[in-house]
């Protein structure tokens, strides 16, 4: 009996990767006017329009002992996409935030990048904010709490980004509130998290980045619920440098989805649910499972996030395209240490309800979008134009039509930007 239910269970799952895959939407990149951001970005593109404001949330906040105080937390007001995407830096302003609580203490610890803005429908205003964002901490600003078992141990843990004197961060992802339009905002609490012991430390964690942890989110709303799409970076169990093993570690890696009840952002903590295979029932802070048709095969170069070589897509952009009826999503690529990549991926889902069976999971294979060869491209995203249907839809990165802006940011030493030289152009 276990033998024919396990192979029906290989029959359906082939199918439904079949149906996937058998989705293919087209698109072309088309030349456009340079448009460079004005403004900090190491972050997804956060926006909303705030009755007939277009409002954006980029930038960084917060306390971070390897990079230094986050004071790029700003956000910019138009009457359109381009206008916003245009502005000068002196036209970005400084929300009010949360300040960080004292280490040990319960509150916000750690540095915080906004990454989604969902939009309460309730509110016809427009003012009712739900900020996501990803927040990163170090043993040294969220020590280890055995009565909490939150926090992280400092014992082996592996280098950062700034050489070998610098820690890497483990991300969360959080959610703040605003009521004002994203003028000030109050933290409401964490969203999902990786514990402790599914940190990869040394020696075999040596890609200059994270210890482990979730994040580069984004967040879209279907039916009653939101659902948070990221980057998963920790060990798929209880890590252990006796039985660590790199293919396990890659098993349990790349974009996975959560997801959370729209009446619960609110009182957010402990409410999201991970997808664990064949329906979301996994705890906030348990092990989940990614969406296994963005994995990268191990024998077509995969590998887990800790690797020195990559092998991963990372950093999800998902939009609704009213044009395709599908969902799309922008991703790239780590090729290897500190996160280098030069191209940028994407992926469609046909699936408008995402709560329905395993429709969340029903990604096609990441195609090649974008490649710019000597620079490492992160965040990359589609915008809105300033065009009479776009405007008048109200349309942002959460929703599109049948053309838009790609942004991304590209860096090389002396050369570090977020912008725009192209549109996208779909076809159905």
């Amino acid at each position: 009996m276990k033998k024919v239910c396990f192979i029906l269970a290989i029959v359906l799952f082939s199918n439904l990767f079949a149906v996937a895959q058998s989705f293919k939407p087209k698109f072309k990149l088309l030349p456009a006017e340079k448009v460079k951001f004005n403004s900090f970005v190491d972050c997804n593109m956060a926006e909303a329009w705030v009755g007939d404001t277009f409002r954006i949330f980029p930038g960084k906040y917060g306390e971070d002992p390897v990079w230094g105080l986050g004071v790029d937390n700003r956000y910019a007001d138009g009457k359109n996409a381009d206008e916003v995407f245009k502005s000068p830096s002196e036209n970005f302003f400084e929300p009010i935030m949360p300040e960080n609580a004292p280490v040990g203490k319960p509150g916000l610890h750690g540095a915080v990048w906004f990454e989604t803005v969902y939009q309460d429908a309730k509110d016809k205003s427009g003012k009712t904010l739900y900020g996501i964002y990803h927040n990163e901490n170090y043993p040294q600003t969220l020590p280890y709490n055995p009565k909490t078992g939150e926090g992280y141990k400092n014992n082996k843990w592996p280098q950062g980004l700034r050489g070998p004197k610098s820690a890497a961060a483990v991300c969360r992802i959080g959610i703040m509130k605003s009521t004002d339009g994203g003028k000030s905002w109050k933290n409401k609490g964490i969203f999902i998290e990786d514990l402790d012991p599914r940190m990869i430390l040394k020696p075999f964690n040596t890609s200059n980045t994270f210890a482990g942890g979730v994040g580069d989110p984004s967040a879209v709303a279907s039916g009653e619920y939101l659902y948070l799409f990221y980057g998963e970076y920790g060990y798929p169990g209880t890590y252990s440098e006796k039985t660590y093993d790199p293919k396990i570690e890659w098993s349990g890696q790349c974009i996975s989805v959560a997801r959370i009840a729209l009446k619960d952002l609110e009182n957010p903590v402990g409410k999201a649910k991970r997808w664990d295979g064949k329906a979301f029932t996994v705890p906030y802070n348990g092990i989940g499972k990614p969406i296994s048709s963005l994995q990268i095969p191990v024998e077509e170069g995969g590998g887990p996030s800790s690797s020195p070589t990559g092998g991963f897509h990372w950093g999800p952009s998902v939009s609704w395209n009213t044009y395709l009826d599908c969902w799309v999503m922008m991703m790239g690529k780590v090729e290897g240490k500190s996160w280098v990549g030069d191209k940028i991926y994407i992926s469609f889902n046909k699936n408008k309800d995402l709560s329905i069976g395993s429709n969340s999971q029903e990604w096609t294979k990441p195609e090649l979008f974008f490649e710019k060869p000597g620079y490492t491209l992160w965040y990359p995203s589609l915008q809105p134009l300033n065009t009479e249907e776009d405007i008048k839809n109200k349309y942002t990165c959460l929703i599109l039509g049948k053309k838009a802006r790609f942004f991304v940011k590209r860096i090389k030493p002396g050369d570090d930007e977020y912008a725009s030289e192209h549109y996208v152009e779909f076809e159905r």
